[in-house]
């Protein structure tokens, strides 16, 4: 039962992301502040509402980061991996429905007209680097849990409010498959998963070689 709470807490924290994104893109336009706010509250919202339940990773490049600091199994990373892309993608076929397929396009992150794909795959993995330090430090590591949701969130708004214009501020791989699947639109979606799965990587071990407290040596 508890992996079954895990899985669908991660799949409904991921539907709300794609879902709000999704609308607020249609509502805001090229207003990126409006976007990141969207994105950013949405994140600090479920995060919060699922962090209990299953770490409120709804990312699987932040799933991916904490697999590769020792914190969770694979068993269980790959089943929050299915949970997220399954949450995206029901997201986004809804949103078809509502708002047509020009609308999920739209809300499927895209590179800027003079960003190369390797630029993507670098701004995309600098920032989910930053993303997945800041989920280390308010949510896994034990000595500075506090306030995970509302960290965690700000650094979303802050990413996108940086790559909006760039990249489209994905910094999750289920935040472009989801809408990607349902419109079948996939323009350089490759970006999209190595850019942040080699950010959290990284992210990950940094925090768990640098920064995690090694346990005290037992005294003979």
């Amino acid at each position: 039962m508890d992996k079954l709470r895990s899985c669908l807490a991660e799949f409904i924290g991921t539907f709300a992301l794609i879902f709000i994104g999704i609308g607020a893109i249609k509502a805001a336009g090229h207003d990126n502040l409006a976007i990141a706010l969207a994105h950013g509250l949405t994140i600090a919202v479920f995060v919060s509402a699922t962090l209990h339940i299953s770490g409120g990773q709804l990312n699987p490049a932040v799933t991916f980061g904490v697999l590769c600091g020792g914190h969770i199994t694979l068993a269980t990373a790959i089943r929050h991996w299915i949970s997220q892309l399954l949450g995206a993608f029901s997201a986004a076929l809804i949103c078809l429905g509502l708002f047509g397929r020009d609308v999920v396009v739209t809300g499927t992150p895209q590179l800027a007209i003079n960003l190369s794909p390797a630029q993507g795959i670098l701004v995309e993995g600098i920032l989910t680097f930053f993303l997945v330090f800041v989920v280390y430090g308010t949510a896994v590591d034990a000595r500075g849990r506090g306030l995970a949701g509302f960290a965690i969130g700000a650094t979303i708004t802050l990413d996108i409010l940086f790559a909006g214009p760039l990249t489209g501020g994905a910094i999750n791989p289920a935040r472009v498959f989801g809408p990607a699947l349902a419109a079948n639109f996939w323009k350089a979606h490759y970006v999209y998963w190595l850019g942040p799965m080699l950010g959290g990587m990284l992210a990950g071990l940094v925090y768990r070689v640098f920064m995690e407290q090694k346990p005290a040596p037992a005294n003979n």
